[in-house]
C-alpha cells in the first residue's frame, strides 16, 4: 500500500487556520487612559475682577489689623483711611462684576457634580456676592455714625447715616461680625477650590488663574 506524501509546506496550504496564535492580533488588555478634562477658561475680565477683589480684600484686612498694632496718631489715621479705601474697591469691584455677570449669563459647568452639590455652591457664591456688597456698606455707615467723613482719592462722600454713638455701636458689631461671616465664607471658597484641583482635578481652580494662558 502507497502512503501519500505530504510536506509541509504542503500541510501549511491545507490548513491555514493552525497558524501561530501569537500571530493573530488580540484586543488590548490594557484599560484606556483617562480621559483628560476639558479646561473651560473663564473671559478674561471675570477673572481680572476676581483677583482684583482677592487682592483688595487681603488689603482691607491688613491695613485694619496693623492699624491695632502701631501707635502714633497719624499713622493710625493713615492705616484707616487705607482701609476705607479698600473696601470701597471692593464695593466699586462688586459692582463691575454683578454688571459683568448679568450680560454674560449663566457660565457653563466645569464637572459633573449632583444637583446637591451645585445648589451649595451657588448658595456659598451668593453669599459671597452679597457680603462683597453688605460689609463695605456697614463700614461707610460706622464712619458716618461715628461723625468721621469718608473720603476716596480726595472726594468726600455723603454720609449714609448721622452721626449717633449708639448706632455707631451697633455697626461697629455688626461690621466685625460680618468680617467674621466673610472669612468664613472666603474660607468655604477656597477648600472648594482646592477639592476641584487636587481631588476631582477638574480644571476649576486652573481655570480661574490669572496666569493660565498663553
Amino acid at each position: 500500500m502507497q502512503m501519500e506524501n505530504t510536506s509541509p509546506l504542503d500541510t501549511d496550504r491545507a490548513a491555514p487556520w493552525t497558524a501561530d496564535a501569537a500571530s493573530v492580533p488580540h484586543p488590548s488588555s490594557e484599560p484606556p487612559a483617562a480621559a483628560v478634562p476639558t479646561l473651560r477658561l473663564r473671559p478674561r475680565v471675570l477673572v481680572i475682577l476676581h483677583w482684583l477683589t482677592v487682592v483688595c480684600l487681603v488689603l482691607a484686612a491688613a491695613l485694619i489689623l496693623t492699624r491695632d498694632q502701631v501707635a502714633g496718631r497719624s499713622l493710625r489715621m493713615w492705616l484707616l483711611e487705607g482701609h476705607r479705601h479698600a473696601g470701597l474697591a471692593v464695593l466699586a469691584l462688586f459692582f463691575a462684576r454683578l454688571v459683568y455677570r448679568v450680560r454674560l449669563g449663566r457660565l457653563p459647568s466645569d464637572h459633573d457634580a449632583s444637583a446637591l452639590a451645585r445648589a451649595l455652591a451657588a448658595l456659598v457664591h451668593l453669599a459671597l456676592y452679597a457680603m462683597l456688597f453688605v460689609q463695605p456698606l456697614l463700614g461707610w455707615a460706622l464712619s458716618s455714625a461715628q461723625g468721621k467723613p469718608v473720603h476716596l482719592f480726595g472726594a468726600t462722600l455723603p454720609a449714609l447715616v448721622g452721626a449717633d454713638e449708639d448706632r455707631a455701636d451697633a455697626l461697629q458689631l455688626y461690621h466685625q461680625a460680618g468680617a467674621w461671616l466673610l472669612l468664613a465664607l472666603i474660607c468655604l471658597h477656597v477648600a472648594a477650590a482646592l477639592w476641584h484641583h487636587f481631588v476631582l482635578r477638574d480644571g476649576v481652580l486652573r481655570a480661574m488663574l490669572p496666569a493660565r494662558r498663553r
